[in-house]
């Protein structure tokens, strides 16, 4: 494509204009003489233009899932007559099964095979509790994947032994029993966080086989996915090619059952040996403090993360300086769940959930991100709901925590490489990915919200916005 002069946009808090061709930036000035008849000119009004966002923890394949499953969130089915209605509803793929996402017993109490039958009993379903951890199968998927059976650990059964259509942190093991098809387009997805703004995104699904990561080269090489990919799941010895990149090696801390000392142990070690840091996913107290204990024995290194961080207890937080860790947490969560944390976690420890400030302030690098789908996967309500730290109902959860603006910003605008480090600058020779608002900061800040957006460019390329055309 021919190069592009964006004029008088805000870069830093000067007005300049900024010109791009082969995927990076030229040059920027004031009054830049345009290139030559066929360059396109592009006046900013005054508005922002930010280096791309970065979404530092989602789940690619999930979302893509998720965005075509019936939802079944407290916030669409209200109660088990709405659920049941939404089931309904759903039409089964080609194989005949229904797949449901982002439930919670607060709709209709906790499911079994027996329950969701009640629902819909007529074909096969599979429900995905909100958390990711937990799927729900009615009694015709309990029959074809073959339940009775299964060996997995993640099975849960009844006092007789039986299933009881409850799976936990099975994914792979389920994946691999239901009927083969392709994964599903990232196509969407893509043109959703373009949307946003969001040029390149760290997928943290664990343990990608080979299958996997090939579907996420060929979405990036036929641009089907525009974005910049970091696989946290990549196989520990993949090498660097075209497409998506390794990140930090994940590993999983479940909730309902901790890893032995010595079996985490040797799972951050093999990483490290590698010469791959770690993202170690924490989402309880416990979790977080037997991670911390490892990393007292084994040693860190540089660029091991935190995953989620979701309760933090104060003194865990100079441990955490002192290792040299980095934290990607996800304060969406607040305005999404937040009123259940209120229920379901003692007032003491609402300051710890989500912690955002006092990392900050203790000088440990922080990245935001979505979790998406189990979180919101607009990078802007995210923002919002860490200056706000507000509920659904409008309570706040831990108001020292809260972020300003522009550090919920910077949050999102951390290389993926090293999320809390800070923004890239835009000067020539940097990548041209790039967000151009429709507002100057001083408009946009406030209210943090994705309507500022108004042209997205990837390598120079534009990927969103109204300005496609350069009109």
């Amino acid at each position: 494509m021919t190069g592009l002069l964006i004029r008088g946009a805000e870069v830093d808090g000067a007005l300049l204009d900024v010109r791009i061709g082969h995927g990076r930036v030229l040059e920027t000035g004031h009054a830049l003489p345009r290139a030559d008849r066929a360059e396109h000119e592009l006046p900013a009004h005054g508005g922002a233009l930010l280096p791309g966002l970065t979404d530092h923890h989602l789940h690619l394949f999930a979302t893509a899932a998720d965005l075509a499953s019936t939802a079944c969130d407290p916030a669409t089915v209200h109660d088990a007559r709405g659920l049941a209605q939404a089931l309904r509803r759903a039409v089964p793929d080609r194989h005949g099964w229904i797949r449901a996402v982002r439930y919670h017993e607060s709709v209709a109490g906790e499911l079994d095979a027996a329950g969701l039958d009640a629902l819909r009993g007529d074909v096969a379903v599979r429900m995905q509790h909100r958390s990711g951890a937990l799927w729900v199968l009615n009694s015709r998927a309990v029959a074809a994947v073959g339940l009775a059976t299964a060996g997995h650990p993640g099975v849960e059964r009844d006092a007789d032994g039986r299933p009881t259509g409850r799976l936990w942190r099975a994914d792979g093991w389920l994946r691999g029993r239901l009927p083969s098809g392709d994964p599903p387009s990232l196509a969407g997805l893509g043109r959703r966080l373009a949307g946003y703004g969001i040029t390149t995104v760290t997928d943290a699904t664990p343990d990608l086989d080979a299958a996997t990561v090939a579907a996420v080269s060929e979405a990036m090489a036929c641009g089907e996915l525009p974005q910049r990919v970091h696989l946290l799941g990549a196989p520990l010895h993949y090498a660097s090619r075209p497409g998506p990149r390794p990140g930090p090696w994940k590993i999983v801390i479940a909730d309902s059952s901790l890893p032995g000392y010595d079996q985490l142990a040797e799972a951050v070690e093999a990483a490290h040996r590698t010469g791959r840091p770690v993202a170690v996913h924490c989402v309880t107290r416990e979790a977080l403090l037997l991670f911390l204990a490892v990393l007292e024995e084994v040693g860190a290194l540089p660029g091991d993360r935190l995953e989620h961080a979701s309760l933090t207890p104060p003194e865990a937080v100079p441990v955490i300086r002192r290792l040299g860790l980095r934290v990607v947490t996800q304060p969406g969560f607040l305005a999404d769940r937040g009123d259940d944390y209120l229920r379901g976690t003692p007032a003491e420890e609402h300051a710890d959930l989500y912690r955002c400030a006092s990392l900050r302030a203790a000088g440990i690098p922080l990245g935001l991100s979505s979790d998406a789908p189990y979180g919101p996967l607009d990078p802007w309500a995210v923002m919002r709901a860490a200056v706000g730290r507000r509920t659904g109902s409008g309570a706040v959860l831990g108001p020292d925590e809260r972020l300003a603006p522009a550090q919920a910003l910077a949050g999102y605008l951390s290389p993926a490489h090293s999320p809390g480090d800070p923004p890239w600058r835009i000067r020539p020779g940097t990548p041209a990915d790039l967000v151009l608002l429709s507002v100057p900061m001083a408009q946009a800040l406030p209210l943090l919200d994705a309507e500022a957006v108004r042209l997205v460019l990837l390598a120079g390329r534009p990927v969103a916005g109204d300005d496609l055309g350069y009109t």
